[in-house]
């Protein structure tokens, strides 16, 4: 057994106009919610073993605050396939994840994670900015998983009813 999870990065600034997507940091909602998400990690006993976020500076910005208060001390890995990622983009990710890691955390985008967490589970996970979903997969290595692995929902947090 694996444990997926799935974390939409926090809420993002609009404030620079002019600003590329691809560059916009944390508002100041996101920048109190991202460690709020890795508090809540560390009180479920889902420290991830390894993260693997969007090069997106929300993204990156979100893993490494909600990393931090996890308690999380290995690297972030950077993937720039998780840029506004299909499904099936980030099933190409995580499989190529170490097998020694039993909790996985990706850290992206809407509707991508969304639509992964469906497919997943069967179920319809709603994932707001700084919402976690936890995904229990039923595979021996990450290389196995795939658009036909079915999982159960563990669980979904979101910042405004559970993270608290």
């Amino acid at each position: 057994m694996r444990t997926l999870l799935v974390l939409r990065h926090a809420k993002s600034s609009w404030s620079d106009s002019a600003l590329d997507d691809h560059l916009r940091p944390l508002n100041d909602r996101g920048e109190r919610d991202a460690p709020r998400v890795g508090a809540l990690l560390r009180q479920q006993r889902l420290t991830p073993d390894l993260i693997i976020s969007s090069d997106a500076e929300r993204a990156q910005m979100t893993a490494e605050a909600s990393a931090k208060a996890a308690g999380y001390a290995g690297e972030i890995r950077l993937d720039h396939r998780l840029y506004l990622a299909t499904p099936d983009d980030i099933l190409a990710v995580l499989r190529s994840a170490d097998e020694n890691a039993g909790i996985v955390m990706v850290v992206g985008h809407n509707p991508g994670l969304e639509s992964l967490a469906g497919q997943l589970t069967g179920e319809p996970a709603h994932l707001p900015t700084a919402a976690l979903a936890q995904i229990v997969l039923p595979i021996d290595r990450w290389r196995d998983l795939d658009e036909s692995t079915v999982g159960r929902l563990g669980g979904v947090w979101r910042p405004k009813d559970s993270l608290s």
